[in-house]
């Protein structure tokens, strides 16, 4: 299943999608990057407030996924589910 989520992702970079893993978690952001085991999100901009909302993560150790600093990754082994979201959803 997870080789399904992988091709989703790439043909998805810079769309909008939410991805709800295995323990619950649903991740809103936009497709930032895919690599074979994972796929970097974008937090959505928060809408009325000027900015990015309660999206602040980071990704794998001190400095994120690579340096990537307001992004997040998300293995293809935790995804549960995967929904491209329209574009006026954000």
């Amino acid at each position: 299943m997870s080789q399904n989520y992988y091709h989703t992702c790439c043909k998805s970079v810079g769309r909008p999608v939410a991805i709800r893993t295995h323990d619950g978690i649903i991740h809103r952001g936009i497709v930032h990057h895919v690599s074979r085991s994972h796929v970097i999100l974008r937090p959505l901009p928060a809408r009325g407030l000027g900015g990015y909302g309660f999206g602040y993560r980071r990704g794998y150790g001190r400095g994120g996924y690579g340096g990537y600093g307001h992004h997040w990754g998300i293995s293809f082994a935790a995804i549960a589910a995967l929904a491209l979201l329209p574009f006026f959803f954000w």
